[in-house]
């Protein structure tokens, strides 16, 4: 059954273009078993990075009168935008439209069937049901704002951070996916690349979280007494299942069991090994002593800074990508945020925002035909930088207005300050994660 899912097809000098991101294409025969199964295998690891991975690194970090509102952020993200996604999210990111935002032609998925196909990134391309590829993409869209809430932790309102993330998917996240991963997006057309989402999810949510850490302002007490993690095992066993998953964001945005996702997938580790082992070395040399939250830390910086690149740049050039994230982070996190005196809780700016950055930037510089067909050259560079400008000022205006219209709504975007001292588990939801 031939059934058209994007005007663009892959075929010709186009191909080249389809490996650049992930974009739904005309398919038509048979679906192949081994990448549907692949797919939806990585779609629920891509979950998991979420629930629980994110739920429990995020939740180490806090302390611990706060630890179940972080795991109850992280759920009703899944929630709101899984419901979301199905309803009208999908269609808005991938249906046609113009080079800024889909149209609504595929709204709770009405021209989706379990006959309509999407090929993949192989060679030569093969085929995938398009709800496989609904749901694979879905994951990413529930992730994305849940990595806002590690800016603003211990301190917004529940109400607050329900309402912001529906409007945030709605007017941030679908607009920055369609413009990247659509065929239609302007982005897309530039020829800018992201692999499995540097612009789309690391850099729109961390530019994002930075604008919103601002406008809340500081947690109580910040600067002036201890706000440690309280559970640092809890932070490196949600790590440890961040890298575990993200096997399935970065491999499996190939579509495919294919070469393309193999390459993939080594780059991802290759690159968050090395980020691990520069940032203990750096920790080491510069305090003295190497700690269990910097290698969870530059686990995840890593992990971000290869996930625009890891189909188009080679092991080595995958290993120029961790150790540049390792320098750019570890920077951000003990000089430029003490600096700047900004309270960004679980530093979501410098890790997702500025290693995003970087790793699109290194997309161009380390670009290979290994991969993608593209090789690095001066007029890709520009590319991507322009990609990353656009991102890095659309997400954080739009997110002000965002936070305004919410704070509009629901009164207060921030906690009471007896709240506050209290802790958001008991204040917001009438629990405790620990009985004394």
């Amino acid at each position: 059954m031939r059934k058209e899912v994007s005007r663009f097809v892959c075929s010709g000098g186009a191909w080249i273009l389809c490996l650049i991101s992930p974009t739904l294409a005309l398919a038509e025969g048979t679906v192949d078993s081994g990448d549907t199964a692949w797919v939806l295998t990585a779609s629920a690891l891509v979950l998991m990075m979420t629930l629980p991975g994110l739920a429990l690194f995020y939740g180490g970090l806090v302390r611990a009168k706060n630890v179940l509102n972080v795991l109850m952020q992280c759920f009703i993200s899944a929630g709101v935008v899984g419901l979301l996604w199905i309803l009208v999210g999908y269609s808005l990111a991938f249906s046609g439209g113009g080079p800024f935002l889909g149209d609504l032609a595929k709204v709770g998925l009405r021209s989706v069937t379990i006959e309509s196909t999407v090929e993949n990134f192989a060679s030569p391309p093969r085929l995938i049901p398009e709800y496989v590829y609904v749901m694979f993409q879905a994951m990413f869209a529930v992730i994305t704002p849940a990595l806002i809430l590690g800016a603003i932790a211990e301190r917004m309102r529940f109400s607050a951070w329900t309402l912001f993330i529906t409007l945030w998917f709605l007017f941030v996240y679908c607009p920055i996916a369609h413009m990247v991963w659509s065929a239609e997006g302007w982005i897309f057309k530039s020829g800018a690349i992201d692999f499995a989402g540097g612009l789309v999810v690391h850099m729109s949510s961390g530019f994002s979280a930075l604008t919103a850490a601002l406008l809340l302002g500081a947690r109580r007490g910040y600067g002036k007494e201890p706000l440690p993690p309280h559970n640092l095992p809890l932070c490196l066993t949600g790590a440890g299942l961040l890298w575990t998953g993200w096997f399935g964001f970065n491999a499996g945005s190939a579509l495919s069991a294919s070469g393309l996702a193999a390459l993939a997938f080594t780059n991802t580790n290759t690159a968050t090994a090395t980020a691990v082992v520069a940032w203990v070395l750096l920790e080491w040399l510069h305090r003295g002593k190497p700690t269990a939250l910097g290698a969870a830390t530059a686990a995840v910086a890593g992990l971000v800074a290869i996930t625009p690149a890891c189909g188009n740049v080679s092991p080595l050039g995958a290993i120029g990508v961790g150790i540049g994230v390792t320098l750019i982070s570890y920077f951000a996190l003990t000089w430029l945020k003490p600096t700047l005196g900004y309270d960004d809780s679980l530093d979501v700016f410098g890790v997702h925002a500025l290693g995003g950055a970087w790793g699109a930037l290194a997309s161009g510089i380390f670009a290979t035909t290994l991969g993608s067909g593209i090789e690095s050259n001066w007029q890709q560079i520009a590319v991507q930088v322009k990609g990353i400008v656009f991102v890095a000022v659309f997400a954080p205006i739009v997110t002000l207005v965002l936070l305004w219209i919410t704070r509009l709504l629901v009164g207060s975007l921030r906690v009471a300050d007896e709240e506050e001292v209290e802790g958001l588990d008991f204040s917001q939801h009438g629990e405790s994660a620990y009985t004394l």
